[in-house]
C-alpha cells in the first residue's frame, strides 16, 4: 500500500479494490488474493455486520449422486420464468457443489445427518431436496467462515469507508470507458480520500431494500453500488424485478426462512384454510411453490378478506416437533418470541410478504465485468442474469462464492474464455419505445455533477481521473454540510411510501404512473437538500443524504422497467396484462443514465445453454 498527500486526505493504492464486504466481497477479495494481487476491501460495515449474515435459509448445490448441475440449471430457468441467461446459470450450479465444499473445509459448520454427511433440504421450486445449511442462519456461518479467511491471509479491510463515487474517464461512449478506482468518505474522522485500482474495481454492494418501507433488508442496503454504475454509464439490467419474501414478520420485516417451510411448515388463512392448496395456488407443491407464487397467494387471501386482521396469514410449524424445531430452525423462535410475543412451538407465527431481493441490477456477463473496463460486479447488486424474473430461494448464497470468485480472479488478471454475454450497447440489442408520463432524471439537462460522465475534457490517465473525482465529491460534501435545506429523511419516506403503495406485488399502470410523478417531485426536494449535523465526524446525517440519492436513482429505473413491461413474468405482475408474452418481451429491460436523461433499451435473453437450448415452457407448480 502506498500513501501520498491528497485534496483532503491520502491516496491508498492497491491492485484490486472491493466495494463491500458481504458474502461476495469477502469471496472476491480471497479469490483475487489468491491469483496473486494485492487486494484492498472498502466497506460503510465492518465485514462481519453486512446483510448476508440475515440470510437464513441455505445454498444449493448439486452434491448427491442422485441429483445433477443440470437439474438444478433446469430448476433456476424454470424459476426466472424464462428470464435467465443460460451461461450464466450454468456456470453457477456447475461451480456451486465444488464451492460449498470449499466452504466446508474453510470450516463452516454445515448442519450434518446422522451419518456425518451434510444435511439438505427441499426448498421453493427445486425438483430435488439440495438445499445445504447450517441451522437457519446459514449467512451467519458464511460471512463469519470467510472473514477467518480474509483476516488469515492478511487482506486490507477499510470498513467504515462509505464509497461515494467510482472514479471513471469520460469518453462519450460508456463501452470506451475505465475505472480507476474510488473515492471514499470515512465515518470516524470525515477524511475524503481515492482508492487508487491498479487492475480493478470490484462492486459487491448488495441489495436496495430501502426503496421500500417494509423489507427484510437491513438500513443499509440503500443500492450504492447500483445506483454508482448506473450514474458511471453500465447499464441497470431488469430493475423491475423485485423478490417479495412470502414470509416477513408484519411488524418489522424480519425474515422468517423458507426453511420453516421446507422442514413442512404450513401456512393458513383465518379460516383455517390450507389455502395453497385448497384455493388452488399449487396444487402439487403447495406452500414450497416458488416465492412469487406464494406471495401473491397470500396477498390475495387478505385481499379477498380471508386474512388475519386483514393483513397477514399464519405459518405454522408447531407439528414438527420441539427436537426438529430445536435442531434445524432454532433461531427463527427467538425471532417470532423477540418480534412477535409469540412462542413458535406453542402457536402459529404471523407471516406476509416483505420486499427481499433484487433479481436485476449491474449489468455483467457471467465473469462479473460490466462495459467499464476495469468495473466488475457480483452479488445481489449485480445482474449476469442468474434469476431473470424470480430468484429460487437457495440460489443467492452460492451466486455470492461462485461470481464473487469468477469476478474476483478476472480482475486480477486471470484470463477466461470469451463472454457469451454482452454487455453495453454491443452485439444484439433494440432501443425501447417508451413515453414517460413525467420528466426522467436531473431536473435540469446536465445538473448532475457528481456523474464521472458529465463531458467536457476527456481525462484518461487513472491519477489525474481519481483526483477530479475527489475534488468533486469533497465540494459535494462541503455544500451538503453548509446548506439549510430539506432534511433526506422526508424525501426517503415519501419515496418509500409511493413504492410501497403502488410498485408491490400486485401492479398498475396508473399507479406506476403515479409513482414516477412522486419521484419527480422528490428529485426536485431533493435539490434543495441539506445536512443537519455540520460536524466532519461520525455525520450518519451525511450518509444517509447521499444514500438517499441513490434511492431515487434505483427507484426510478425499478418504476421505469415495471411501467414499460406490460405483461405478467415471475415476480413482476401486472393488472392489464395476466399472461407471459414471450413473442414480445422474451428480452432484458436495460436503462441507462445517458447523463442525467434516463434511456430504456432491450437485450434477448440468452437462452443456448452447453449442451440445450432451454425452451420456455408453462411454469407452474
Amino acid at each position: 500500500m502506498s500513501q501520498q498527500s491528497h485534496t483532503d486526505g491520502r491516496t491508498y493504492e492497491h491492485d484490486v479494490i472491493v466495494v463491500g464486504a458481504g458474502g461476495a466481497g469477502l469471496r472476491a477479495a480471497i479469490s483475487a488474493q489468491e491469483a496473486g494481487a494485492d487486494v484492498a476491501i472498502v466497506s460503510k460495515l465492518h465485514p462481519v455486520r453486512s446483510h448476508t449474515g440475515a440470510a437464513e435459509g441455505g445454498i444449493n448445490a448439486a452434491i448427491r449422486d442422485a441429483d445433477s448441475w443440470e437439474d438444478h440449471a433446469y430448476d433456476t430457468m424454470k424459476g426466472s420464468d424464462y428470464l435467465g441467461d443460460a451461461p450464466a446459470i450454468e456456470r453457477l450450479c456447475q461451480e456451486s457443489p465444488k464451492e460449498t465444499i470449499q466452504l466446508e473445509h474453510w470450516g463452516m459448520a454445515f448442519s450434518r445427518e446422522e451419518d456425518g454427511t451434510v444435511s439438505q433440504r427441499p426448498f421453493g421450486g427445486l425438483s430435488f431436496p439440495r438445499t445445504t445449511y447450517a441451522g437457519a442462519e446459514t449467512g451467519h456461518q458464511l460471512l463469519h467462515t470467510m472473514y477467518e479467511q480474509v483476516v488469515k491471509r492478511g487482506i486490507e479491510v477499510y470498513d467504515e469507508w462509505h464509497v461515494m463515487n467510482l472514479a471513471v474517464t469520460d469518453e462519450p461512449e460508456p463501452e470506451d470507458r475505465s475505472c480507476h478506482g474510488v473515492v471514499a468518505y470515512e465515518l470516524q474522522s470525515g477524511e475524503i480520500a481515492g482508492f487508487r485500482a491498479n487492475d480493478g474495481v470490484i462492486l459487491t454492494t448488495g441489495g436496495m431494500g430501502q426503496v421500500y418501507d417494509h423489507t427484510t433488508n437491513a438500513v443499509a442496503n440503500t443500492g450504492d453500488g447500483v445506483a454508482m454504475a448506473y450514474r458511471a454509464g453500465v447499464p441497470m439490467e431488469d430493475m423491475e424485478f423485485i423478490q417479495f419474501h412470502p414470509t416477513t414478520l408484519p411488524s418489522t420485516g424480519v425474515l422468517i426462512s423458507e426453511g420453516v417451510r421446507g422442514e413442512g411448515g404450513i401456512l393458513y388463512n383465518e379460516e383455517g384454510e390450507r389455502f395453497m392448496f385448497e384455493h388452488g395456488y399449487a396444487n402439487n407443491d403447495g406452500e414450497l411453490a416458488s416465492r412469487d407464487v406464494v406471495s401473491r397467494a397470500e396477498l390475495t387471501e387478505v385481499n379477498e378478506g380471508r386474512g388475519i386482521e386483514d393483513e397477514y396469514v399464519h405459518l405454522d410449524m408447531r407439528h414438527l416437533g420441539e427436537e426438529r424445531i430445536l435442531d434445524r430452525l432454532e433461531n427463527i423462535l427467538h425471532l417470532a418470541e423477540d418480534f412477535e410475543g409469540v412462542d413458535g412451538l406453542e402457536e402459529p407465527m404471523p407471516v406476509k410478504p416483505g420486499q427481499h431481493y433484487a433479481m436485476g441490477g449491474i449489468e455483467t456477463n457471467e465473469y462479473g465485468e460490466t462495459c467499464i473496463d476495469g468495473l466488475y460486479a457480483a452479488g445481489e447488486c449485480a445482474c449476469a442474469s442468474v434469476h431473470g424474473a424470480n430468484r429460487l430461494g437457495g440460489n443467492a448464497l452460492p451466486e455470492l462464492i461462485v461470481f464473487g470468485k469468477l469476478a474476483g480472479r478476472h480482475a486480477a488478471g486471470e484470463e477466461y474464455g470469451e463472454p457469451e454475454i454482452d454487455t453495453g450497447r454491443r452485439g444484439d440489442y433494440e432501443d425501447a419505445e417508451f413515453d414517460s408520463p413525467v420528466p426522467l432524471g436531473e431536473p435540469d439537462e446536465g445538473a448532475d455533477a457528481t456523474a464521472a460522465a458529465d463531458g467536457g475534457e476527456t481525462i484518461t490517465d487513472g491519477d489525474a481521473v481519481l483526483e477530479r473525482a475527489v475534488e468533486r465529491e469533497t465540494e459535494r460534501v462541503e455544500e451538503l454540510l453548509v446548506a439549510d435545506g430539506v432534511n433526506h429523511a422526508e424525501i426517503r419516506s415519501a419515496v418509500q411510501d409511493t413504492m410501497t403503495e403502488n410498485v408491490n406485488v400486485f401492479r398498475e399502470e396508473e399507479g406506476l404512473e403515479q409513482a414516477l410523478a412522486d419521484l419527480q417531485e422528490a428529485r426536485e426536494r431533493y435539490r434543495d437538500v441539506g445536512v443537519s449535523d455540520p460536524s466532519r465526524t461520525f455525520n450518519t446525517d451525511l450518509i444517509h443524504t447521499l444514500e438517499t440519492r441513490n434511492i431515487l436513482d434505483i427507484a426510478e429505473a425499478l418504476t421505469v422497467g415495471a411501467l414499460a413491461r406490460n405483461e405478467f413474468r415471475g415476480a413482476h405482475w401486472r393488472k392489464e396484462n395476466q399472461i407471459r408474452d414471450d413473442e414480445n418481451w422474451l428480452k432484458h429491460t436495460l436503462i441507462s443514465w445517458n447523463d442525467g436523461e434516463p434511456e430504456l433499451w432491450y437485450r434477448p435473453v440468452v437462452l443456448e445453454g452447453e449442451e440445450k437450448r432451454y425452451e420456455p415452457k408453462v411454469r407452474s407448480y
